[in-house]
């Protein structure tokens, strides 16, 4: 992976024991690592981080709350089925969501972050003729929409945006074993993230809403 994707990928600094507890928890939900209907036991899970259990609880009660963990009085606590009938109303929440933040990113970013944003388009071209498997690909596709969502400088629609984003990823690695290919996908990006780099709200926006649009239309096609 290159440094400007693998950079994507840390935690912040100084989060506490039950945010780095949630991140784990909710990106292994997101890309189906803990598959759907998958019982969470937050002993073994607090085992295997070397933490409490007080961390790992609060952390699943956030994920309940993102609607990735299910709990049941004396059953316990599940990960959520993947609901391909949500796929609807996901993306029309997406396709007025996206666009807006790919434009305020393209008016707020920082000169630090444009800089940072065409190192990762970069990045992504650079992905074109390598030999990544479909979930490498996927985790790259969550990490540019993240920061993409952080370029937008609004801390609110950044939650929003990652709350349904990661809902949506959840249907696509469902879907995953009957897709073609997801490298366009991916390399979609590239375009986008230089967009947003120059400034060009109005080409920004276009791409972003063209990007959700054609991720329904590809699951569609396969279901």
């Amino acid at each position: 992976m290159s440094a400007a994707l693998e950079a994507l990928e840390s935690a912040p600094q100084g989060s506490s024991l039950a945010e780095n507890a949630y991140l784990l928890l909710r990106d292994r939900l997101i890309m189906l690592d803990i598959k759907p209907g998958d019982p969470i036991n937050d002993g073994q899970i607090a085992a295997e981080l070397g933490i409490g259990r007080t961390p790992v609880r609060e952390a699943i009660k956030r994920l309940e709350s993102d609607h990735l963990v299910v709990s049941y009085p004396r059953r316990g606590t599940f990960a959520t089925g993947v609901d391909i009938t949500q796929l609807a109303e996901v993306s029309e929440i997406r396709e007025l969501l996206e666009p807006l933040a790919s434009r305020k990113a393209a008016r707020m970013a920082s000169p630090a972050m444009r800089s940072e944003l065409r190192a990762v388009a970069g990045a992504i071209r650079d992905l074109e003729g390598q030999d990544n498997s479909s979930q490498e690909l996927m985790r790259y596709d969550i990490q540019v929409h993240r920061l993409i969502y952080k370029a937008s400088a609004n801390a609110h629609l950044e939650d929003v945006l990652i709350r349904y984003d990661n809902l949506a990823t959840r249907i696509w690695c469902y879907m995953l074993e009957r897709m073609p290919s997801v490298s366009g996908h991916i390399s979609e990006h590239a375009e986008l993230l230089t967009a947003i780099a120059d400034g060009d709200e109005d080409r920004a926006s276009e791409l972003a809403l063209h990007h959700v649009v054609s991720f329904e239309e590809t699951i569609r096609k396969v279901l």
